[in-house]
């Protein structure tokens, strides 16, 4: 939807813009002309930032995390266990459990899930230096956080077959009933989560 009176340099800013996750060809013409009236308060600083960002944020080498150190701080911090691997689907799973202080071993970003619709296969995957990493002396656990769909369930199933050699305990994130859930409320699915998932009082 090309607007009758923009220029070239203005689409193209409305083009990338639409290509950024839940931004259409009218939410990017809005944020496009929001910059553009605020150019030195927020263009100007934004363009400084993503470059400089571009310029120096890597991927771990280690375990996937974005960062502007490689390993990373998470991967280089003493104070974290050794011995867990927290498997992710994605950076911002990892940045999620971190904000909620959950987990203080070390992380591994798979990159996506198994997907035959989407055409996503385990060599597509960072699935074979995760297998690298639980033949390490010091791991004795691998914690499968995958989100609860059913390409995160198959991509979970696949990987507790690939590491049943590697002599780890393979464990997953309980499901079921969130913290002040209330039953009325819950999808089916959760609820029945919730009940395989019961334990002892």
């Amino acid at each position: 939807m090309r607007s009758a009176s923009a220029g070239p340099e203005i689409e193209r800013l409305i083009t990338l813009l639409a290509k950024l996750p839940g931004l259409g060809p009218r939410s990017a013409r809005r944020a496009a002309l929001h910059l553009l009236g605020r150019r030195d308060a927020l263009m100007r600083p934004l363009a400084q930032a993503l470059g400089e960002a571009a310029d120096k944020i890597a991927e771990c080498s280690v375990c996937g995390n974005l960062d502007v150190s490689d390993p990373c701080s998470v991967c280089t911090a003493p104070n974290r266990a050794e011995n867990a691997i927290c498997v992710v689907e994605t950076v911002g799973d990892l940045w999620a459990l971190e904000r909620a202080g959950a987990f203080r071993g070390r992380y591994h970003v798979l990159g996506g899930v198994l997907s035959a619709l989407d055409g996503v296969r385990p060599e597509d995957l960072n699935i074979s230096k995760l297998i690298e990493r639980a033949r390490a002396d010091a791991v004795e656990e691998i914690v499968l956080a995958l989100n609860a769909t059913v390409d995160g369930q198959t991509t979970a199933h696949y990987l507790a077959d690939r590491l049943e050699g590697c002599g780890v305990s393979v464990t997953s994130l309980a499901r079921g009933v969130p913290v002040g859930g209330e039953l009325d409320y819950l999808d089916d699915g959760t609820l029945a989560a919730a009940f395989k998932s019961r334990s002892n009082v």
